[in-house]
C-alpha cells in the first residue's frame, strides 16, 4: 500500500493519500488540489475517493473541485449536513481499495460529524496499521470542543471524552496516528511538533488522555480555549456546500496609486503581504502588513476576516500569486485588486511612505524608565501567563479586529510578540488606528529572554 502525508506548514494542516492496486484516496484535501493529481501521475494512481474527517474550520478544502476533476466519490460524516452528493459515513462503513480498506469509527466532540478512519494494509496484515484521527486526536492533544453553533463547550467535550475511550483507545497500541493538524494549529491548545504518534504513545503522554474522569476532561477542556476566529464558523459552511474551483477566480485589477490613495480615504484595505524589515522601511500610510512568512492566511483570516476585499500590495508577481493562493485557502477569494508597481510606484508618484522604526530588546530594556514609553504584548494567553515584561500591557493579536488597546495614542508604544511575526502586524494596526510612535521590538520575547533580561510571572513577580 502506497500513503504519503501532505503538510502544507501555514497552515499547520495535514492531509493524506493512500493508494493500492492502483486506486487511490485522499483524505482532507486542502484547497489547491494540484499537489494530488501530481502525485497520482506520477505514481499512475486514479483518485477514486475523496475523504473529509469532518467540516474543517480553519481552512477551506478542496473535496468539491478534487471530485470534479477526477469524477471520484466524495465521503463525509453523516452529521455534516453535506449540500454537495457524497457518500454518508457512519460506525463501521468501510471501503475496500485494492488491496487495502478504510474502516469509519464516528467519533463526535470536536465536531458533530467527525469520523476517524482505520486503515488496513491486507498485503501485510488484516489489523489495523493506522488510523487518520482528523481534528479528533491530535500529538500530544485533543480537539477545540467549541465549534458548534448548537452545541455548548461542555456538551461537545464530553461527546470527545466519549469517542476517545470507547473508540479510539480500543485500537492497539501499536496502530499509528496521524491527524489532520499539527503544532500551530487553532484546532487545538496544546500540539506537539511530530507528524504521527501511536496510540500507546498518546495513551501515556497525551495530557487530555491522562484525565481521570469524564467530568475532570469536559473542565479542563472548556477552560482557557484559545480565540476562535470569527472566520471559522463560515470556513464551515463554506465546506459544507463545498468551494469553488480556484481557477473560477477572477484575475486581480491593476490599482493606480492615486485610486489606492482615494481607496485608503474610503477607509478601505490595503494589505502589504511584504516581509516585516520591507514595510518597516517603507509603507503605504494606513495599510496593514501581513508578511508571507508565518502563518499568514489564518492572520489574514483572524484579522481582516473573510468578506474582507483588500487591495495588495506586493515585491513581485510571485508574491502576489502566493498572497492569493494561501488567501484562498481560508476563504478569503475576492479582492479590489493590487498596486501596480508596488510601493516603488506609490514613492514615484509623490505620495509619501510611512515607517515603522524597530529597537532590539537590549535597547527596550535601557529604555524602560523612560518617563512616558509603553510596551504593548500581543501574544496569546498561555504566552503571557508564561512569562511577561514587567509593566507591560497586554492585548492579544486575536483582540484587534474588536478593537485597538485602550491606551495613550500619542507615548511612544514598544510592541512585542514571541519573535516579530505578530509585533509588525499589531504595529500596523496600531499606526492605522492613529497610534502615532509606534516600536517594533525584533526578536520579541524570546530575544529577551536570550538576553536574559528580567521576566514577571502570571502574578506579577520577578521570576
Amino acid at each position: 500500500m502506497y500513503f504519503e502525508q501532505f503538510y502544507l506548514g501555514c497552515l499547520a494542516h495535514a492531509s493524506y493519500m493512500l493508494a493500492s492496486e492502483g486506486e487511490a484516496v485522499v483524505v482532507d484535501p486542502q484547497r489547491d488540489v494540484e499537489i494530488y493529481l501530481k502525485a497520482a501521475a506520477e505514481h499512475g494512481f486514479a483518485i477514486r475517493h475523496v475523504f473529509e474527517t469532518h467540516l474543517h474550520a480553519d481552512f477551506v478544502s478542496g473535496h468539491r473541485e478534487l471530485s470534479a476533476r477526477t469524477g471520484a466519490k466524495i465521503y463525509i460524516g453523516a452529521q455534516a449536513g453535506a449540500k454537495f452528493p457524497h457518500v454518508e459515513v457512519r460506525d463501521g462503513f468501510e471501503l475496500k481499495f485494492g488491496k487495502a480498506s478504510l474502516r469509519a469509527l464516528e467519533t463526535p466532540g470536536h465536531t458533530l460529524e467527525s469520523v476517524c478512519l482505520v486503515v488496513i494494509d491486507e498485503e501485510t496484515s488484516h489489523s489495523p496499521w493506522a488510523v487518520l484521527t482528523g481534528d479528533t486526536l491530535f500529538i500530544g492533544d485533543v480537539g477545540r470542543p467549541d465549534l458548534s453553533p448548537k452545541h455548548t463547550p461542555p456538551q461537545l467535550a464530553g461527546m470527545l471524552y466519549d469517542s476517545l475511550h470507547d473508540k479510539l483507545l480500543k485500537l492497539a497500541d501499536n496502530v499509528l496516528v496521524y491527524p489532520a493538524h499539527g503544532a500551530g494549529s487553532l484546532c487545538g491548545k496544546n500540539m506537539r511538533a511530530e507528524r504521527s504518534s501511536t496510540i500507546g504513545t498518546e495513551r501515556l503522554t497525551n495530557y487530555a488522555l491522562q484525565l481521570r474522569s469524564k467530568e475532570e476532561f469536559v473542565n479542563v477542556l472548556t477552560s482557557n480555549l484559545p480565540a476562535r476566529p470569527d472566520y471559522f464558523l463560515k470556513d464551515a459552511e463554506i465546506n459544507r456546500a463545498g468551494a469553488t474551483n480556484l481557477s473560477d477566480l477572477q484575475p486581480l485589477r491593476a490599482i493606480t496609486p492615486v485610486e489606492l490613495k482615494s481607496m485608503l480615504e474610503r477607509d478601505e484595505v490595503a494589505l502589504d503581504v511584504r516581509f516585516a524589515d520591507d514595510f518597516a522601511s517603507a509603507h503605504v500610510p494606513g495599510s496593514i502588513n501581513i508578511g508571507l512568512s508565518g502563518q499568514f492566511a489564518s492572520w489574514a483570516g483572524t484579522v481582516l476576516g473573510i468578506t474582507a476585499h483588500p487591495v495588495l500590495i506586493a515585491a513581485s508577481e510571485e508574491q502576489l500569486q502566493e498572497a492569493r493562493i494561501r488567501l484562498a485557502r481560508v476563504g478569503i477569494e475576492v479582492f479590489d485588486g493590487y498596486l501596480e508597481g508596488g510601493v516603488q510606484a506609490w514613492k514615484q508618484s509623490g505620495f509619501p511612505v510611512a515607517t515603522v522604526s524597530q529597537i532590539t530588546a537590549r535597547e527596550l530594556q535601557s529604555e524602560l524608565h523612560s518617563h512616558d514609553l509603553q510596551i504593548l504584548d500581543v501574544r496569546r494567553a498561555p504566552e503571557w501567563e508564561a512569562g511577561h515584561i514587567e509593566h507591560a500591557t497586554w492585548w492579544p493579536l486575536d483582540h484587534f479586529k474588536v478593537s485597538p488597546p485602550e491606551i495613550d495614542r500619542s507615548a511612544p508604544l514598544a510592541v512585542h510578540c514571541k519573535s516579530g511575526y505578530r509585533s509588525m502586524i499589531a504595529c500596523s494596526l496600531l499606526q492605522r488606528a492613529g497610534f502615532t510612535r509606534v516600536l517594533n521590538v525584533t526578536g520579541g520575547f524570546d530575544a529577551w529572554q536570550d538576553a536574559n533580561l528580567p521576566i514577571a510571572s502570571a502574578k506579577g513577580a520577578p521570576a
